[in-house]
């Protein structure tokens, strides 16, 4: 037989518990090792683990006790939900009650604290709809005087025992049953009574004490079913609402998780450098549903799924909310969140979300509002930086002698500008750029567009002045006033030179530009774009007044040939026509007919018009290229 030692020991402790031995029997190792001579340290090893384990069939035996104590919960909570219909219970009360004591009639009635009074509840045996709907003020009859005092009564002939008050509805219901001999005993839970048992003879035949016991007895038995009902009642009724509340807490929990992971995401995507589209695909990811990102004036920064853009008068009725609440907003299947920084309007998040949003979604929403907020500043303040960097290499390039062209390029190479190639440079006009925050978003645009096309911008002499690859500078001046002038929902007027192939080229690109823009300004054509190319040498006269001032083109047409183009336009003749094609073939009277398709002699009868509304002197050479001057100005005007 093998030696015992401490090892074998703690296991049979183990086969102890595991077995459920009783506590006698974790002295058995103990004894066995005893036995075997172990020394003291392993005996108190023994010991130690004897302790252990004891300790451990204590925890066992709780746990088991716990489990049956639950288990007579549940049983108890069984039984009690077979009480779930109060009225069979009181019928089977009022039914043993009548069977009991051999009555003609029992019945049972419950007292009103509302309106002070007892009324029928149950009956068994009863014959009269009246009595069935009595009523029983309290101390009147019988039934009255029980409820009112909480003591036993009983009469052997009821309509002729003076002790209780009788009334004419309590004793005309009596009577239509039939009942002489009445028993009644209280309900009483504790010392408060709520109602009466009954039993009751159509003969005149007294109640023995045993009799009146066994009522009594069975009234407690009713008393604490209908207690027991209205607890079983209550308590489900409890049960229901702490259900619903633990639903309710269950789903505010997931909302605060859900919320939390989503800002966590939101946070890591602003830490990586994301955009607003991925701010915008998490929060569609977590809630469901559509979402719309729009920028301060309306355009769409992200979509996510499929929603159409709503009206634009009830998303700002919407942000306006937004902002006084300082919240997200819900209009109809909408949820609208306010991207704001301080007082600065920054756009919206519109969301239709697939199923009604609670608080803590909300919260996303209102979160994600936040973070494209930071996005949008976050970009807005990069975005200055450059645009600060790239308008001051433009500055230097159209402003100052250029001492170092190499120097130049480096620069815009690092800006991704390339200025040996085809560059053309447009200014826009200083009449669309009026107030500080026009004057800010036109500059803000301007770097935006310029930087999308690797070109350059900046603010230069009260204009906004691009530098664009191309060499097309009549369009890139008619693109650049068409978009900006959607913009600012305003006329924007732009003049463009070059195109310039070396840093040095710039800045007479620019000298053209400002001229052309000048000259569009005096030709009254605002709202319009042209290259100085196009303008020809009005440009070049227009452009710049030796005296700096604007050039009163307006006030030179009237001198020159007003009176021919007010007779045009009172008779609806062709004079204006006729002197453009008679100076256009160097004044040669047969070839102005052909070109006007008309004969010689009306070309020769409007010239002596003409010579009668500008004067005999109108075709000397000084006077004639002013009227050329004037008829090339009127149609630049014309066409603006």
């Amino acid at each position: 037989m093998p030696a015992y030692d401490a090892g074998s020991g703690r296991l049979e402790y183990l086969e102890l518990l595991a077995r459920e031995a009783a506590a006698v029997e974790f002295e058995g190792p103990l004894v066995a090792a005893r036995g075997a001579g172990l020394p003291p340290d392993r005996i108190a090893e023994l010991e130690q683990a004897k302790v252990v384990a004891l300790r451990v069939r204590a925890l066992l035996e709780r746990r088991r006790r716990r489990e049956e104590e639950l288990s007579g919960l549940f049983d108890t909570a069984s039984d009690l939900a077979g009480l779930r219909d109060l009225d069979a219970v009181l019928e089977a009360i009022v039914h043993r009650a009548r069977t009991l004591l051999g009555a003609d009639v029992a019945y049972m009635t419950l007292n009103d604290e509302a309106r002070g009074d007892t009324y029928m509840r149950v009956t068994d045996g009863s014959i009269s709809a009246h009595f069935q709907a009595l009523r029983l003020p309290m101390g009147a009859g019988l039934g009255g005087l029980v409820a009112q005092t909480g003591s036993p009564y009983v009469t052997a002939d009821y309509p002729r025992d003076a002790r209780f008050r009788h009334t004419g509805d309590i004793d005309a219901g009596v009577g239509e049953e039939g009942l002489i001999a009445i028993l009644g005993v209280p309900l009483r839970l504790g010392a408060r009574i709520i109602g009466v048992l009954y039993a009751a003879n159509r003969s005149a035949r007294p109640f023995a004490r045993e009799e009146v016991s066994l009522l009594v007895s069975l009234a407690a038995n009713a008393a604490v079913a209908i207690d027991t009902a209205r607890l079983l009642g209550e308590t489900q009724e409890a049960l229901a609402e702490l259900s619903a509340a633990n639903s309710v807490i269950r789903a505010h929990s997931d909302s605060v998780e859900r919320a939390a992971a989503a800002h966590d995401r939101m946070t890591a995507l602003v830490l990586r450098g994301a955009g607003v589209e991925d701010v915008a695909a998490v929060v569609v990811e977590v809630l469901g549903g559509s979402l719309l990102v729009l920028d301060a004036e309306g355009r769409t920064l992200a979509r996510v799924g499929e929603l159409t853009r709503p009206d634009a008068a009830a998303i700002a009725e919407a942000l306006a909310a937004s902002r006084t609440e300082g919240r997200s907003v819900r209009r109809g299947e909408l949820w609208v969140a306010a991207v704001v920084a301080g007082a600065e309007n920054l756009g919206a998040l519109v969301m239709r979300p697939d199923a009604a949003l609670v608080d803590a979604d909300q919260r996303i929403l209102e979160r994600a509002a936040v973070v494209t907020a930071l996005l949008q500043l976050f970009r807005r303040t990069v975005a200055e930086a450059e645009g600060r960097v790239r308008g001051e290499l433009l500055d230097d390039v159209i402003t100052r002698p250029v001492r170092d062209a190499d120097a130049l390029r480096t620069r815009a190479k690092r800006l991704g500008v390339d200025l040996d190639a085809p560059n053309v440079v447009v200014a826009i006009g200083a009449d669309a750029l009026t107030g500080g925050s026009i004057r800010q978003r036109a500059v803000s645009w301007a770097q935006t567009y310029a930087h999308t096309r690797s070109g350059l911008a900046a603010a230069r002499d009260g204009h906004v002045v691009l530098l664009l690859p191309g060499d097309a500078p009549g369009d890139a001046a008619r693109a650049v006033a068409r978009d900006l002038g959607k913009l600012l929902s305003r006329p924007v007027t732009a003049g463009a030179g070059g195109p310039a192939t070396t840093p040095e080229s710039i800045a007479a690109a620019y000298r053209d530009a400002d001229r052309c823009v000048t000259a569009l300004t005096a030709l009254g054509r605002t709202g319009t774009g042209a290259s100085t190319a196009e303008l020809g040498f009005v440009g070049l006269l227009l452009g710049s007044a030796p005296d700096g001032r604007d050039r009163d083109v307006q006030s030179f047409l009237a001198a020159t040939i007003g009176p021919v183009v007010d007779y045009d336009t009172r008779r609806g003749t062709a004079l204006v026509k006729t002197l453009e094609a008679y100076f256009g073939v160097g004044g040669s009277l047969a070839r102005a007919a052909e070109l006007l398709h008309v004969h010689v002699n009306t070309v020769t009868q409007r010239l002596e018009r003409i010579a009668q509304l500008l004067g005999p002197d109108w075709q000397k050479p000084e006077r004639a290229l002013e009227v050329q001057l004037a008829l090339r100005l009127h149609r630049l005007s014309a066409s603006s």
